[in-house]
């Protein structure tokens, strides 16, 4: 097979003619964020070879489900399902050629190459974006349990430290009242009890926390004893954002109903944009045909009560009333965010919220500088390296080493060519892997013409020497490349990212220089032995 020249010297240029298609810049249709946060298709012109965060910067984040609350069940399942969503964000991210993947049983990778703001990429990745409406405590259920609660934590010996007695500040926001504790209906310096703490807001089931009181607030309403005093269907969830009222801050604290009206399960599109009347961002969305009929069935119980915007267990702005029954369309009011939070918010209840929350367990951040030196100092070391190799193989083995250096020409085409081809990523471990293999490479050729000479030794005339060579020379040949590439697939199968890179690249290199080495080097020897003059001696 390949017995004459011209066969031999089509095989080499069909490979590479296809290598040159492969290296071919193309046209790709990405998607991209406009200004108003809405997606669009746009086309770009980009090299087939893909550029890994150490080359060109971005985030890299792994991921792992987070039981600090309580266990996960089924763990396998909720992590395939986020790998989903986490997916489906990223690709509405608008960003080029993410990397969303699992890892083993236990981890999801994401790389966002050329990303520069890494606590947007993590907050992103890491929301629940778990959407709820529920109905406040219309009739202010809670305030009637209140004594009970308090009462109910005396009796258990909670004491709290009562706060600093109500400034102005606090008289303004209770309207004129001569204090909080008179407001309440405790004994502020009993020390014990939650009501202490409350003060009635605008809306029914609303009250505000002092922001500083807000860390007991919240470990009290988590005791047992007064959850099990709680109206029956009712629980405390606290606000999005504090509030300012008469220079002083506070944390809003909602008295809601458990089950929610309906959930962000049933929404169909969300989009950001600013709401020109009151100049703030708001978010759009539209339930999806069957969420649009629990919608409108419940929206039209509730005519005149005010509903929770719940994300994530926290209450969006302040409770809105229902005028009039909502059938598929609605809006969250950003209040106190920019537009580029809502664009966010609008992209992950796009992409549904996550089945369980995830912590990140390992962050790597790459600015673009460093990418950028990463690349000159690699494209430096290959030259150097290149330069070096070429002129040791030129004097050691004059007009043999020449044909190796012209192979070695076609063998880095085809190594670029199958990265390509393959989808892989160059990374700065892979341009060491890259440059390796151009040594194994260049091995090869060491193997076949150190054999060419000692046959040459023996008497043999010139094309039986050579032809003895690459015979005699490829067991060697083999074993070396398979033993490297078994230890590449081994680095491939159990490594994580930058080794992955350095693995891929190595195997293909390994497979492009053997290639090289026993079918273009040996054509070339054909073509230079068919053309030699008969005395002249071989240049090895």
């Amino acid at each position: 097979m390949f017995t004459t020249i011209r066969s031999r010297l089509i095989v080499i240029a069909i490979l590479l003619g296809v290598a040159v298609l492969a290296l071919r810049p193309k046209d790709v249709s990405i998607r991209k964020r406009a200004d108003d946060g809405r997606m669009y298709d746009t086309v770009e012109t980009r090299w087939p070879l893909k550029l890994g965060l150490d080359l060109q910067g971005g985030i890299h984040l792994a991921l792992e489900i987070d039981e600090s609350r309580g266990a996960v069940p089924n763990r396998e399942d909720a992590l395939d399902r986020a790998l989903t969503v986490i997916r489906q964000r990223i690709d509405e991210f608008g960003v080029a050629e993410p990397l969303v993947q699992k890892v083993g049983a236990d981890r999801i990778v994401v790389e966002v190459p050329g990303e520069r703001d890494p606590q947007r990429a993590k907050d992103i990745v890491q929301r629940s974006a778990f959407l709820e409406f529920r109905i406040t405590d219309m009739q202010g259920l809670f305030a009637d349990v209140l004594p009970a609660i308090d009462a109910a934590l005396r009796r258990a010996g909670v004491t709290t430290a009562a706060p600093a007695a109500a400034p102005t500040a606090v008289e303004q926001l209770l309207g004129g009242a001569d204090s909080a504790a008179d407001s309440a209906g405790v004994d502020v310096g009993s020390g014990g009890g939650l009501s202490q703490y409350l003060f009635q807001g605008g809306v029914p089931g609303e009250y505000y926390v002092p922001e500083e009181a807000q860390a007991t607030v919240d470990s009290l309403r988590r005791l047992p004893i007064v959850e099990r005093e709680l109206p029956r269907g009712y629980e405390l969830m606290w606000g999005g954002a504090p509030v300012s009222q008469g220079g002083r801050s506070f944390i809003p604290l909602y008295v809601v109903e458990r089950r929610p009206m309906v959930t962000g399960e049933q929404l169909a599109d969300a989009s950001a944009t600013i709401d020109q009347l009151y100049n703030q961002p708001v978010v759009q969305f539209q339930m999806t045909r069957a969420g649009a009929r629990i919608f409108s069935r419940e929206t039209g119980r509730h005519v005149n009560d005010h509903m929770a915007i719940v994300l994530d267990g926290r209450v969006q702005g302040q409770p809105p009333i229902i005028q009039s029954q909502i059938s598929r369309n609605g809006q969250i009011t950003m209040s106190n965010s920019t537009l580029q939070q809502a664009q966010d918010l609008a992209l992950v209840l796009r992409a549904g919220a996550l089945p369980a929350p995830l912590v990140i367990v390992e962050e790597r951040t790459v600015g673009a500088s460093l990418g950028e030196d990463s690349i000159r100092q690699g494209i430096m070391a290959a030259i150097v390296g290149g330069i070096l190799v070429v002129v040791s193989v030129m004097l050691y083995y004059r007009m043999a080493g020449m044909l190796a250096v012209l192979a070695l020409g076609a063998y880095a085409i085809l190594t670029l060519a199958g990265l390509a081809m393959f989808g892989a990523t160059l990374t700065l471990p892979g341009l060491a892997g890259f440059i390796l293999s151009v040594g194994m490479a260049v091995d090869a050729n060491v193997l076949i013409f150190e054999r060419t000479r000692e046959e040459l030794k023996f008497g043999k005339t010139i094309r039986a020497a050579v032809d003895a060579g690459f015979e005699h020379a490829m067991p060697a040949i083999i074993d070396s490349n398979l033993t490297t590439v078994l230890t590449a697939l081994f680095l491939f199968q159990f490594g994580t990212g930058p080794v992955k890179g350095f693995a891929i690249t190595l195997i293909v290199g390994i497979f492009a220089s053997f290639i090289t080495a026993v079918f273009i080097t040996r054509t070339f020897f054909l073509i230079w032995l068919d053309r030699r003059a008969p005395q002249q001696e071989l240049s090895i």
